[in-house]
């Protein structure tokens, strides 16, 4: 049985260049949970990624031993967005809204979904569990590129890729700013850290 590493078989989406670069992205199916805060001390946001993993692992698990088809869980995405999006390039996070979320195969089916959520909520007690929901969402053309380095220095790219990059190709935001988290940050120094910044345009 082979295992699917997305990373790889859509490193167009996974592994932009480190400058600004435009990709059309599909419509794809992903684990979603919403939620408000800083995410380095709201509980309700630790409480929604132990849910996403719990369920993603779960379903990777069933799919694996009922269909036979077995992949590598995708990284942790999220989307971001606030009432004053300058909010995001002063860092000031206690005002983001966000949707953190997984992507999933598109083989794995909303029974397979409902399946896993009740076979994690037999072992775990997860206060965000009834929270995660299974959703298609499709960005279309966007700019992205690859930031490596802390997260809290991506102010000045988000602020390049808005005010020069997006006004100066003749396009404007359409849609949330999404990032992707391709390294786990108990494990690579702050400096290391790879991020895929993404800005849905049109």
């Amino acid at each position: 049985m082979t295992k699917i590493d997305f990373k790889k078989t859509l490193k167009h989406l996974y592994a932009p260049k480190k400058n600004f670069e435009t990709v059309d992205v599909p419509e794809m199916q992903f684990l979603m949970v919403d939620g408000h805060g800083d995410p380095n001390t709201a509980q309700e946001y630790q409480d929604a990624v132990e849910a996403l993993y719990a369920v993603a692992y779960k379903m990777k698990f069933i799919s694996k031993k009922t269909l036979e088809k077995d992949y590598v869980v995708p990284p942790l995405e999220g989307l971001w967005w606030a009432e004053d999006m300058d909010t995001f390039i002063t860092r000031e996070k206690s005002a983001w809204d966000w949707t953190m979320m997984i992507m999933i195969p598109d083989w794995i089916t909303f029974e397979i979904f409902t399946d896993a959520i009740e076979q994690v909520r037999k072992k775990k007690d997860l206060p965000s569990l009834d929270k995660v929901r299974l959703e298609n969402y499709q960005e279309g053309l966007s700019v992205q590129i690859m930031h490596i380095g802390s997260y809290d220095d991506e102010g000045p790219v988000l602020a390049k890729m808005h005010t020069e990059f997006i006004p100066s190709n003749g396009y404007v935001e359409n849609g949330k700013h999404h990032e992707i988290y391709l390294s786990d940050p108990r494990r690579v120094a702050p400096e290391k850290l790879k991020t895929v910044l993404r800005q849905p345009i049109r």
